[in-house]
């Protein structure tokens, strides 16, 4: 029985060398290793499917108190047309790999482009709508 209580976690398994520029050999927080190539596929189909902007905080909230991840999500400093004038951007985090930091700005981008709403109440919370 105690055996089962001291069982790691499963991390991600290392990118081939030079495949990715994640920092793997600096990293100082482990949690980021606790997504997993499988938990990754997860937390992308999760981040498609949001229903609401409480839902994006919450997901924004869980990312780094789970994994350390810090994604910023800010309207753009000029005019507003589509879903590409968002600004959506993950902080430098050794071990993040590559591929992870592009993958989750488009899945949230896909769920603005699913759920409009979002988006409206994202720039709502920015204030970019109070004269309209």
């Amino acid at each position: 029985m105690l055996q089962g209580m001291n069982a790691t976690l499963p991390t991600r398994t290392p990118c081939p060398p030079g495949a990715c520029d994640c920092g793997r050999e600096t990293l100082q927080d482990p949690r980021i290793l606790l997504l997993t190539r499988q938990e990754e596929k997860r937390l992308l189909e999760r981040l498609e499917n949001l229903q609401s902007l409480a839902d994006l905080e919450h997901m924004q909230r869980r990312l780094y108190e789970q994994l350390g991840i810090r994604v910023q999500i800010t309207p753009s400093f000029n005019e507003v047309r589509t879903i590409r004038g968002i600004n959506i951007q993950i902080e430098d985090l050794p071990g993040l790999c590559r591929k992870t930091r592009q993958n989750i700005p488009a899945a949230i981008r896909r769920a603005l482009e699913k759920q409009p709403e979002i988006a409206y109440r994202l720039l709502d919370a920015h204030d970019l709508l109070r004269d309209a």
